[in-house]
């Protein structure tokens, strides 16, 4: 069995020879450390016989500020740092009539798929071709600001309705052109959650996003491709609705947000694949290898059992991640991941 039937027998809740393990996110200074010699992050993963490559979407800076500040084609204005993806400050959507007069980004843009091209020349076959990219909610909570379009739920909701429209049909679009061009798992990756639980009432999640988020999980299914839902935080109360979008994997059931994989397991395990956990908060960038060995040894007992599991991080394997760490994650999960199941190594 090779990486791609692997991931997607995962993702359809079969077992396949062992269990998948894959990163959505590697930090390229990470992965060059990792992997002395590779090339970029994907020549990484294929050396370290991961189950997937991926990129996202390619979006071009269209100004640059003296204080070292920089805004994008969705006209976000963001500060550069040691991760690989910026922090946003604020965005160009106040009112309404801003909403109305906006304009997303072209989706057809000729570079807008980024390295999926290449990625999918290169390893198309081999490993799973991932494209991550977002529904409705993140980007147009940039757009007008995290605290403003929470607000806006509950004070102004058509200004947050003519919004995420406005961001849904963009994002459909890319993503629909980054399946026809090979990408096989879409990731999406709009986070509902903090550590303490969703951003929004379980109410207000049910009338504004499930439905953008349901409309494009079909979308995807339609093209022929498969989908991970991605959300960092607290998803308890709103595990229910999501899983109902039918997504095939969710990811990453972080557990500094007190989710349990075994219990994330029990809950949903029978519907949707389980992606992730090992946590990359703490372990990953300070732990020791055996920590991360036994760490990934539990996630396999805890989820693996019967199929419907793929290793990962529990959010990325960011800049402050130990390369070796990375390593020890990818060999734990080769050791105890094989099916049939057994810890007696």
């Amino acid at each position: 069995m090779n990486s791609t039937e692997r991931a997607k027998t995962a993702l359809k809740l079969g077992q396949p020879d062992r269990v998948p393990v894959m990163e959505f996110l590697i930090d390229e200074k990470v992965a060059k450390a990792a992997v002395p010699g590779c090339k970029d992050v994907a020549d990484c993963m294929d050396r370290l016989d991961m189950d997937n490559v991926g990129c996202g979407a390619r979006f071009e800076t269209v100004k640059n500020n003296p204080d070292g500040s920089y805004v994008d084609e969705w006209g976000i204005s963001y500060i550069p740092g040691e991760q690989a993806i910026a922090h946003p400050l604020h965005g160009p959507i106040s009112t309404i009539e801003d909403a109305k007069a906006y304009n997303p980004p072209d989706p057809d843009a000729k570079y807008r798929l980024g390295k999926l091209p290449e990625l999918v020349e290169r390893y198309k076959g081999r490993r799973a071709i991932c494209f991550h990219h977002r529904a409705a909610f993140m980007w147009s909570a940039y757009l007008m600001g995290l605290d403003n379009i929470l607000a806006n739920l509950l004070v102004e909701p058509e200004l947050v309705t003519v919004v995420m429209d406005k961001v849904l049909r963009c994002n459909m679009q890319i993503v629909r052109n980054a399946i026809r061009a090979g990408a096989e798992i879409i990731i999406l990756g709009d986070d509902y959650a903090g550590n303490n639980g969703p951003l929004m009432s379980p109410d207000l999640f049910r009338e504004f996003l499930l439905p953008p988020l349901k409309q494009m999980i079909d979308m995807i299914h339609a093209e022929g491709a498969l989908c991970i839902k991605h959300s960092d935080g607290n998803l308890y109360p709103l595990l229910d609705m999501i899983i109902s979008a039918e997504p095939d994997g969710i990811n990453p059931i972080e557990p500094v947000a007190g989710m349990e994989l075994k219990k994330v397991k029990q809950l949903v395990g029978n519907k949707v694949c389980l992606t992730g956990n090992i946590d990359c908060a703490h372990l990953l960038p300070h732990g020791t290898a055996e920590a991360v060995r036994q760490a990934v040894r539990q996630a396999i007992a805890d989820a693996a059992p019967g199929g419907g599991y793929i290793l990962a991080s529990s959010n990325s394997i960011h800049a402050s991640c130990s390369p070796q760490n990375l390593v020890a994650m990818v060999k734990a999960c080769k050791e105890f991941g094989k099916y049939p199941l057994s810890f007696n190594n």
